[in-house]
């Protein structure tokens, strides 16, 4: 959507300027003091519409900002009722017209506050809140910042009236995009995952209605979102929903969950369950879900490779790019993974193949080493992934896909979980891998990974690997083919799952004019057409040198 709206890019643009301008040049730090104000703008925008609807409904709606609010360092004192707040003057609609000094304290000490307390002293969305700080240090920086907001604002709403898209989703694709900005890896390792490729991996597991999905390094919460996303849209697609319209991916996907009743939208909001080591990363990635409508969320402050961390066998799906940090702390791997290395990209994939149920599947990005590496643990993990799963799919990708985050080749492995870990494997539960290189992913490969006409190989990797077929998908030199098991598992190839190891080249033989013939042609170029003797009377640089070349080689 934002490829397609210049002013909106150029509102976020603006936005990143001002903040890098006034003093708040950490990236992190600037979407995450951005995040806070466009939290405050859609609580107040948000309440206002449930107010309206339930006026034209009948209906009783009880305002977030009705009554008063007690600071919580005021409840204990002998009259608490002194430091009540009218919560009025804690809407966006009020305080943005204060002036600038007294907006600033206002939002500092009263509206901030309020934020952080909002669900009630026991809910994950307070409790990860207890640490945030507000720090837009000057008066001018917050004006500017709520009016440019407001402007954002303003362009979504028109782009919704405009073009039919529903302003939840625009508002979702806003902060995406704010989110993007973030354009140096963080310090363990972290980068987001294009939104695309997220889409794509969620097409390939089709996650459904009931299913417990899980994302052990979850980030901002992008793999969580895109399973939501898929899940409301393929409920919106069977209520009949005619106005949803393919994205410049080629994805159909809405986070709108007006349709689903009340139950399912219970299942659903208990449904996503994100875990990730940086307390940063779990404030953005609650409030991106709450910014795509998601209210009720299990994202939590937690190092999923530790030994404090002992869930297993819990989830249907897991979606996950954990971070390729290298190594951890030996000392505090949990005892339950058995790989016997301290290399997170391969401790995270058998922490997720732990974490599936049984008949549970999983899709996650590694780094290509991980299908071919020497060492014992790399050969141990696959052969798990082959012997104890159901290895449906290894997708490698070029090295541009992860820019500006990483430059390391990706792939992504599709497995469902078959045999648990003390299970005696009486029959390997791999009977073929589909292979697919994918050589373009709809955007260019260089840092600035501009949009490209069409989609790249998106669309056509989840046509072909739903209709892939061993019998048919046999072609070693095509882009897609199926290898059998025990190809995989001999002592030739000894787990290798490296798309090289098994695809075919195709040698074109090529036909090229003789020596002097090129050279003649090469002459002719540059003097015309002219006799020999014409010819010997040319005495320049290279003419001469190429006349001097015909004769050496006859």
């Amino acid at each position: 959507m934002l490829q397609n709206n210049p002013e909106l890019k150029s509102k976020i643009d603006q936005l990143w300027n001002k903040f890098w301008s006034g003093g708040i040049s950490n990236p992190l730090t600037a979407i995450e003091q951005i995040t806070y104000l466009l939290f405050m703008k859609r609580l107040d925008e948000l309440d206002q519409k449930r107010q309206a609807d339930a006026e034209w409904t009948g209906e009783t709606y009880a305002s977030k900002f009705e009554g008063s609010w007690i600071p919580p360092e005021y409840r204990s004192q002998q009259e608490p009722a002194k430091f009540a707040i009218d919560k009025r003057t804690l809407r966006w609609s009020e305080f943005k017209r204060m002036q600038a000094e007294e907006m600033l304290q206002h939002v500092q000490g009263k509206v901030f506050p309020f934020l952080k307390d909002l669900n009630g002293a026991e809910s994950t969305f307070t409790h990860h809140m207890k640490n945030a700080v507000f720090i837009i240090p000057k008066p001018a920086l917050l004006v500017e910042a709520v009016k440019t907001i407001d402007d954002i604002f303003e362009v979504m709403e028109r782009d919704s009236r405009e073009n039919g898209q529903a302003f939840q989703d625009i508002q979702g694709d806003v902060y995406e995009m704010l989110l993007s900005e973030i354009a140096t890896a963080g310090k363990n390792g972290q980068f987001r995952t294009p939104r695309h490729i997220i889409k794509l991996m969620a097409d390939l597991v089709q996650p459904q209605l009931g299913h417990k999905i899980a994302d052990p390094a979850c980030g901002s919460g992008g793999f969580l979102l895109g399973a939501y996303q898929y899940i409301v849209t393929q409920l919106a697609i069977k209520a009949g929903s005619k106005d949803l319209t393919p994205d410049e991916d080629g994805f159909v996907r809405t986070s709108v969950a007006a349709a689903l009743t009340e139950k399912a939208q219970a299942i659903l909001a208990s449904s996503l369950w994100g875990y990730d080591i940086d307390a940063t990363m779990v404030r953005l990635g609650l409030m991106n879900l709450m910014m795509h409508g998601i209210d009720e969320l299990h994202i939590d402050y937690k190092d999923t490779l530790s030994k404090s961390y002992t869930e297993e066998s819990e989830y249907d799906i897991v979606m996950a790019n954990p971070p390729f940090t290298g190594s951890i702390d030996k000392g505090d791997i949990n005892e339950n993974l058995q790989l016997g290395t301290t290399k997170t990209e391969l401790l995270f994939v058998e922490n997720i193949y732990r974490l599936l149920k049984k008949g549970g599947t999983a899709c996650v990005i590694v780094p290509q080493g991980v299908l071919f590496g020497s060492g014992g643990a790399f050969k141990t993990l696959r052969q798990l992934l082959v012997e104890r799963c159901d290895l449906k799919a290894v997708v490698t990708m070029p090295s541009g896909v992860c820019k500006p985050y990483a430059v390391v080749s990706t792939a992504i492995l599709l497995f469902t979980k078959v045999w648990g870990p003390k299970d005696k494997v009486t029959q390997p539960a791999t009977e073929q891998v589909w292979f697919y290189e994918m050589a373009a992913d709809g955007y260019s490969l260089d840092d600035k990974r501009s949009k490209q006409g069409g989609y790249g190989d998106l669309q056509d990797i989840i046509a072909k690997y739903h209709a892939r077929d061993a019998a048919t998908d046999t072609d070693r030199t095509a882009k897609f083919f199926m290898v059998p098991r025990a190809e995989i598992a001999d002592e030739k190839n000894n787990y290798d799952l490296s798309l090289s190891r098994y695809k075919q080249d195709v040698f074109e033989e090529m036909h090229y004019d003789t020596p002097g013939v090129i050279l003649d042609r090469l002459i002719k170029e540059e003097v015309g057409d002219v006799g020999e003797a014409e010819l010997v009377k040319v005495r320049s640089g290279i003419v001469r040198e190429l006349l001097e070349l015909k004769g050496l080689v006859g």
